[in-house]
């Protein structure tokens, strides 16, 4: 970003800063409030849903249970809730698509491009 860009963005938010009476200090403490409650957090899946995994588990935890995933998989800190002894790449081995044309076609484009 150019810096007459940065600047004309900077003193609009200042304008609409003093136009609602929000001081730095309270935006400091809003972003520390939403850092502690994303330090709470335990599990997240791909779509920005989160459960601090206490309480009954919400909807988006239920579906993806009985579908027969773990828990364990949606874990935020997963390097400390995996177990010791299970891979953590993953295992290409039994890929159906090893060999075809479309385990190479991300290679091909990335050459085109």
């Amino acid at each position: 970003m150019d810096e007459r860009k940065r600047e004309s963005i900077v003193a609009y938010l200042k304008r609409r800063m003093a136009e609602f009476g929000i001081k730095p200090e309270d935006i400091a403490a809003s972003i520390a409030a939403d850092q502690e409650r994303l330090r709470e957090v335990r599990f997240r899946d791909a779509s920005g849903n989160t459960w601090n995994g206490k309480g009954v588990p919400p909807q988006w935890v239920v579906q993806a249970t009985s579908a027969g995933q773990s828990l364990e998989h949606f874990a935020i800190d997963a390097a400390s809730t995996r177990a010791a002894n299970k891979p953590t790449g993953a295992n290409w081995r039994n890929d159906p698509f090893a060999g075809t044309r479309l385990a190479t076609i991300s290679q091909e484009r990335a050459g085109a491009a």
